[in-house]
């Protein structure tokens, strides 16, 4: 009985052994840096597209999408440059993972003008913000247009250019070094008048919305 007791057993660890031999081996830890795939609308494009996990969305914008009227400024969210709009809303691209924009619409400067063909509002291709920048002259080195711009239409978009007062208030989040503020601001009155009623809940370019603390 003893006998027959250990040879099962024996029989019992002889199988064991050979499971374990013959099981597929554990895959190891994955590089932290492996890009992920997402999929997004990168102005008017659906795209797939695949980002390393710590990538921001201004990285991504600039390195791997080539889109550079998307300004590298300050890196810290605070001064507006690399504005972006996602789902209609502005972004700080510098603050923002290319992960998180994950099934979302994605805007930069570079589609900007594709919104206002859509709307049938377009002045010669151009977004009537982009065109009432250039008629009011506030640009100089033109270092932080883009992000001005994507900001002042988002501004206009949430109903917060009633008056020059209120435009400084909501374009208080991007800055100009230039100091072209006051044509900046005859800029976004001039194109609300030939931009569409949109109706957008938000807190325009101030930097108390941009992170998070703000109350519309």
């Amino acid at each position: 009985m003893l006998k027959g007791s250990a040879g099962a057993v024996g029989g019992l660890a002889a199988g064991a052994a050979m499971g374990q031999g013959t099981a597929a081996p554990a895959s190891g830890p994955t590089d932290p840096r492996d890009p992920l795939p997402f999929e997004v609308t990168l102005n008017g494009e659906l795209i797939q597209a695949a980002a390393e996990p710590r990538e921001t969305l201004l990285d991504w914008l600039r390195e791997t999408r080539e889109l550079t009227g998307t300004k590298v400024g300050c890196n810290h969210g605070q001064c507006g440059a690399c504005t972006v709009h996602v789902d209609g809303e502005p972004r700080l691209a510098c603050l923002t993972l290319a992960l998180q924009v994950e099934g979302r619409e994605v805007t930069t400067i570079e589609g900007l003008a594709r919104i206002a063909e859509a709307g049938g509002y377009a002045e010669d291709g151009l977004h009537p913000m982009q065109t009432a920048f250039v008629a009011n002259d506030a640009l100089q080195c033109g270092y932080c247009t883009p992000g001005q711009i994507m900001s002042a239409v988002a501004v206009v978009n949430e109903g917060h250019a009633s008056d020059a007062a209120e435009v400084r208030e909501y374009m208080s989040g991007n800055l100009c070094r230039c100091a072209a503020y006051p044509n900046i601001t005859a800029a976004v009155l001039d194109a609300k008048e030939r931009m569409p009623d949109v109706a957008v809940d938000g807190g325009g370019a101030r930097q108390d919305f941009h992170l998070g603390s703000g109350e519309a």
